[in-house]
C-alpha cells in the first residue's frame, strides 16, 4: 500500500527581523511547506496582510511554485467570525491566500457562543473558500475540547453541500496538551476526536502543560522520551493524514527547525 505523504514546514514569526526571513529559510533548507501568519503586535513587532503588496505576493507565489513548497495562511489571532469587528480579517486572509497561491486558510474555533453559532458564522467564509478553491481549517485552542470539534463537524456534515469538502480541522498538538481535560495528554485529546473529524493540517510544537510555550518539537518532553510523538504519528497515519505539518516557531538557532523536521519525518517514515 502506498504511504501517505506529508510536508513539513515552518511559519512566519513576529520575532523575526523581517517577515520574509523564515520564508527564505524554508526555501534554502528545502522545507516542503510554509505558513504565512499576520500577527502584528501592539509593540509594532510582526506584520499584517496589508504590509505585503502585490509585487511581493507575486514573488511568494512564484518562489513557492519554483521550489515545490505548499503554502498556507493563518488568519490573525483576533479573526473571530462571531465578531463583526474582526470578521473581515478572515476575508483579508482569504485574499492573501488567493494571491500567493496558498492551499488553505486556518482560523481558530471560538466556542463561547455555542457550536451552532460558530457553524453559522463560518458559512460565508466557507462559501468564499469554495469559490476560490481554498480549504478552510479550524484549529483547536487551549480552550476548545475534542467534543467541541465532534459537535462542529457533526453539524457541518448534517448541513452537507459542496462546502463540506473544503473544511477540516487543524490539530494543534501544543494546544491539545494544554486543554484542561487533556493537560499533558495530547494523545488523549486525539483519541477523543471522532473518526469523522477530518484532520487535514497540523501545528507542531511542545510545552510542559503549563503555558503555550511553542517549543520546537523534540526540545520539550519529546526530547527526553518521544513516545508521545510516536503515538501522535501513529494516530495521524490511522486517520489517513496527508497534509502539511507546520512548526510554529522561529527558534535560535533556526537549525532546531531542521532537527525537528528530520526527526518527525523519520518517525513518520519509520512507523
Amino acid at each position: 500500500m502506498k504511504k501517505k505523504q506529508i510536508r513539513v514546514g515552518n511559519q512566519t514569526a513576529f520575532s523575526a527581523m523581517e517577515p520574509a526571513l523564515p520564508f527564505q529559510y524554508a526555501i534554502e533548507n528545502h522545507f516542503g511547506a510554509f505558513e504565512w501568519f499576520p500577527d502584528k503586535k501592539e509593540s509594532g513587532a510582526g506584520w499584517e496582510a496589508g504590509d505585503i503588496g502585490q509585487d511581493f505576493r507575486r514573488y511568494i507565489k512564484e518562489t513557492a511554485e519554483a521550489h515545490d513548497v505548499t503554502l498556507s495562511v493563518h488568519a490573525p489571532l483576533l479573526a473571530n467570525p462571531l465578531k463583526s469587528g474582526t470578521r473581515e480579517l478572515i476575508f483579508v486572509g482569504l485574499e492573501l491566500a488567493k494571491d500567493i497561491g496558498a492551499r488553505l486558510l486556518n482560523i481558530h474555533l471560538y466556542a463561547e457562543e455555542g457550536i451552532p453559532a460558530f457553524a453559522d458564522a463560518i458559512g460565508p467564509v466557507l462559501r468564499r473558500a469554495v469559490k476560490e478553491g481554498i480549504l478552510l481549517t479550524i484549529e483547536n485552542t487551549p480552550l476548545t475540547s475534542p467534543e467541541d470539534f465532534n459537535a462542529l463537524f457533526t453539524l457541518l456534515q448534517k448541513q452537507g453541500g459542496p462546502s463540506l469538502s473544503h473544511v477540516g480541522m487543524c490539530l494543534d498538538l501544543g494546544h491539545a496538551n494544554l486543554h484542561a481535560s487533556t493537560q499533558n495528554d495530547y494523545l488523549g485529546f486525539m483519541d477523543r476526536l471522532e473518526r469523522m473529524v477530518p484532520v487535514i493540517h497540523l501545528h507542531l510544537h511542545e510545552n510542559h502543560g503549563d503555558y503555550d510555550a511553542h517549543l520546537p518539537a523534540f526540545t520539550g518532553p519529546a526530547g527526553r522520551d518521544d513516545a508521545g510523538m510516536r503515538g501522535a504519528v501513529s494516530r495521524l497515519k490511522k486517520r489517513g493524514f496527508s497534509g502539511c505539518v507546520i512548526m510554529e516557531q522561529w527558534p535560535q538557532p533556526p537549525s532546531l527547525l531542521n532537527q525537528a523536521r528530520d526527526r518527525f519525518s523519520g518517525l513518520w517514515d519509520g512507523l
